[in-house]
């Protein structure tokens, strides 16, 4: 008869989430880095109990809140290219509830995080009780039944021994490259308490490996065909360039064939900037020689992108006149626009190809093409970059300050507003994973949690925050949770008074500067602002506030020599962005409005249509 040994459900999830271990440079390291935990009632006399004996295999990590705590797990894994990952456990209130926005960012993005929210007693003999969500005509739903439609895995613990299938299944989803996102494991919290005899077994370590599946032979003879037969072929690369570590596969793959590659948001930094066959970003935020090559390609190999309508300026880009191959691990998005699917592992592919292709090479007039719309757009990159006498700076300009202070090396995280426009067109990224964006579900708050993930994952690179007043304001308490766990991040906040981004928006839509700057808030009883730099000092940062570029520029080289988080404030302003390069992004425009403008922009929308692909 097996051995068993009698544990807690809590004791047995905590034991077998330290057993499983993953391969990273080719050694063997915990897959799980550590919890995040908020305690509160429904976890704290479990969950918070099993996780105290076990510091030295899981350690816990405690945060401000919910959210940012999970953000922060979701930036781990995707620093860490989904090869590692953290846990999260909350309360069973409001504490769980906060966790639902970080769980919809994992899940657009396809990274994994596990959540355990605590939950309402399974026996149900002391309901109802504080925080529990009643439902008058269904006794089994909690708040934790929001979590259903953001996760890849999602289980109630009503019973002990349910563990015993519910976590193999959340593990199985968390590293599978095809299915991977956050699993919840909502924990009943009487049930965390209860003690059941697991067998031993169950606890023993076990390593998880990266799947490379090959793809189907039919399938890959007609990518191959297609690409031997193109002229003018285009890369397309996304996260899964990264998250598969196929990134020098990629640039050796376009400069072997003489192939420009355009990047995602979640693919930038697959491709060094200076790469001769680097032609930038793509789609609405794309630079001009992506945009233009995207126009005249015969061929387009999507790897390892989700083509959302960033992307493929909401299909009025991509895939235009071309071919469309899309090669990736998920069929769901293999077969997105109407592409020629190629269903397999990126880096496998990608040397299968270019063995298949042996000395095939785009053609010269092509590759030419290529190499004088770089060259323009590295031009107007500089111009943009530079810094002026003007009084206050544009992002771009504070962009090109802050990429000057960063060694190749270094990575620059952001999330939402204008900042990633400008950032996917002018960052120029050294080595792969220095470009971390969090575009797919684009999460205001997402950049100071997001910002501390990444330097968890990657200790030995300095981390530059770049984040606007608006979602400085959403979620900044993180900040005090690097200065308390001693990782050190460079934030620079661009201040200029409101969500300048969406203001933007509202005005190219015909509508009126309305409720987005502060200045043009109703009802505002206070002309004051913020002292952001004092804020940033009251939790623990270095903190200073510059007036220009020249200063910013010093003021970095300071943070660079800081010990501890270092916060720079620059005022900038909201009106410009950079009208080099972009593409249509259909966002709909009132068919009818008392102002003219909206009138004129509908027109002007419904004419844009015209060219949106179908289907």
């Amino acid at each position: 008869m097996e051995k068993t040994i009698r544990l807690t459900a809590a004791q047995a999830a905590v034991r077998y989430l330290a057993a499983q271990r993953s391969v990273v440079d080719g050694a063997e390291v915990p897959l799980f880095a550590g919890c995040w935990g908020i305690f509160g009632h429904g976890n704290v006399a479990g969950l918070g109990e099993a996780l105290y004996h076990a510091r030295e295999t899981l350690p816990t990590f405690r945060a401000h809140n919910e959210q940012g705590m999970a953000l922060a797990a979701v930036a781990f894994a995707k620093a860490s290219n989904r090869r590692r990952m953290m846990a999260c456990t909350t309360s069973i209130g409001p504490g769980a509830s906060n966790m639902v926005t970080a769980a919809g960012v994992a899940h657009v993005n396809r990274l994994p995080v596990l959540l355990l929210p605590g939950d309402v007693f399974a026996n149900r003999r002391p309901d109802p009780v504080l925080q529990q969500i009643e439902d008058f005509n269904d006794a089994t739903v909690s708040v934790n039944d929001c979590f259903r439609p953001v996760s890849r895995w999602w289980d109630r613990i009503t019973r002990p021994e349910q563990l015993l299938t519910s976590l193999p299944r959340a593990i199985q989803v968390l590293t599978d490259p095809v299915d991977c996102g956050p699993a919840t494991i909502c924990m009943a919290q009487d049930v965390q308490a209860e003690a059941y005899d697991y067998p031993e077994s169950f606890f023993h370590p076990r390593t998880h490996r990266i799947r490379r599946p090959a793809p189907d032979a039919e399938e890959f003879a007609r990518a191959l065909d297609l690409l031997a037969r193109a002229e003018r072929p285009l890369v397309i690369a996304g996260g899964g360039v990264l998250y598969s570590e196929a990134s020098r596969t990629l640039q050796d793959f376009a400069a072997r064939h003489g192939i420009p590659v355009a990047e995602t948001q979640a693919g930038k930094s697959a491709m060094p900037w200076d790469h001769p066959q680097a032609v930038g970003s793509i789609g609405v935020t794309g630079s001009s020689p992506s945009n233009a090559l995207a126009r005249e390609a015969d061929v387009i190999l999507a790897v390892g992108t989700r083509l959302q309508d960033f992307t493929t300026g909401s299909r009025a880009l991509v895939p235009g006149n071309a071919t469309l191959i899309q090669l990736n691990l998920q069929s769901f998005d293999a077969g997105k626009h109407r592409a020629v699917p190629l269903v397999g592992d990126a880096k496998r592919t990608l040397e299968d190809l270019t063995a298949a292709l042996g000395s095939y090479q785009a053609s010269a007039g092509w590759r030419e093409r290529t190499a004088a719309l770089v060259e323009e757009w590295n031009g107007a990159v500089d111009r943009v970059t530079s810094p002026t006498n003007a009084p206050l700076a544009t992002d771009a300009q504070v962009i090109g300050a802050v990429n000057r202070a960063a060694e190749a090396r270094d990575v620059v995280v952001c999330a939402a507003g204008g900042l990633p426009g400008e950032l996917h067109k002018l960052w120029r990224a050294g080595s792969p994973n220095g470009y971390h964006m969090e575009y797919g579900f684009s999460c205001m708050g997402y950049e100071i949690a997001g910002g501390l993930g990444v330097k968890m994952a990657r200790p030995d690179r300095e981390v530059f925050v770049m984040v606007g007043d608006g979602s400085y304001m959403m979620m900044n308490s993180e900040l005090q949770t690097s200065v308390m766990l001693g990782r050190k991040l460079i934030i620079t906040v661009l201040d200029n008074r409101g969500f300048g981004c969406i203001n933007r928006l509202q005005r190219a839509c015909g509508g009126e500067s309305f409720n987005n700057l502060i200045e043009n808030v109703d009802h505002r009883a206070d002309d004051g602002w913020i002292d952001f730099a004092g804020h940033a000092r009251s939790l623990g940062a270095v903190s200073e506030k510059v007036a220009g570029i020249a200063a910013l520029e010093q003021a970095l080289q300071r943070a660079r020599r800081s010990d501890r988080t270092y916060v720079v404030v620059i005022d900038t302003d909201p009106n410009p962005t950079t009208e080099a390069g972009g593409a249509w992004w259909d966002v709909a425009v009132p068919e009818v409005s008392e102002r003219a403008q909206v009138g004129e922009a509908f027109a002007a929308y419904a004419d844009a249509r015209r060219n949106q692909a179908q289907g």
